[in-house]
């Protein structure tokens, strides 16, 4: 799930209170270094697209960070607002006309969902891409964040220790702290993009 503070379910992260508890995806951080990323790979950019669910109470938090990063990096950030998958066709035609150079792609469920068709749309208006760690391996640029199969598997654990006797409301709520940068180094050749030696060897993989 995305951040159960913001979305009211839980009371903090180390106290959830309730009935609820387990790993989370989400990080606040996470969008702010996908720009980082993408200025470092390309550092022509000026105009970064950014997606938006309207729906994930923890999108301001993520674009907060996001321009705070984008001001530090002299960066103009477009924020185009996606609210289901069918909106991806008007959401790139606006992109396609807003002059932009790069796209930035929040922690969100909506947006990992429909990563292939939001790399491939980013491919063909020939603009480098960012978003979680998954986005890299079906066609995005760079890909950065948690693993989502590690924290699914993680689950377990919390489990156990409930059918153990221990209270969900006991147990704090994990926030993933391992965070892999995948670069596609095809996708950046299509676009005629040279990754600098820099990047590359803080990636945690490389698609060849």
């Amino acid at each position: 799930m995305g951040d159960p503070v913001a979305a009211g379910l839980s009371s903090s992260l180390s106290r959830p209170g309730g009935n609820i508890t387990g790993s989370i995806q989400f990080s606040r951080e996470a969008g702010a270094k996908r720009l980082e990323f993408l200025k470092e790979a390309v550092p022509r950019i000026t105009r970064v697209a950014v997606l938006i669910n309207p729906a994930n109470p923890g999108s301001p938090l993520q674009l907060q960070n996001m321009r705070a990063t984008a001001n530090a990096l002299n960066l103009e950030l477009k924020v185009l607002e996606v609210q289901n998958a069918k909106g991806l066709v008007a959401t790139f035609a606006a992109i396609e006309v807003a002059r932009v150079d790069a796209i930035v792609v929040p922690t969100d469920s909506l947006f990992r969902a429909n990563a292939a068709e939001i790399a491939d749309r980013a491919t063909r208006l020939r603009l480098p891409s960012a978003g979680s760690k998954e986005f890299a391996p079906v066609g995005g640029m760079i890909g950065y964040g948690p693993d989502a199969a590690e924290l699914y598997r993680h689950a377990a654990y919390f489990a156990d220790r409930i059918l153990k006797g221990a209270k969900p409301d006991d147990l704090p709520i994990e926030q993933a702290t391992k965070l892999d940068l995948v670069i596609n180094l095809k996708t950046a050749k299509a676009l005629g993009t040279t990754i600098p030696q820099s990047l590359l060897v803080r990636a945690n993989e490389v698609i060849q």
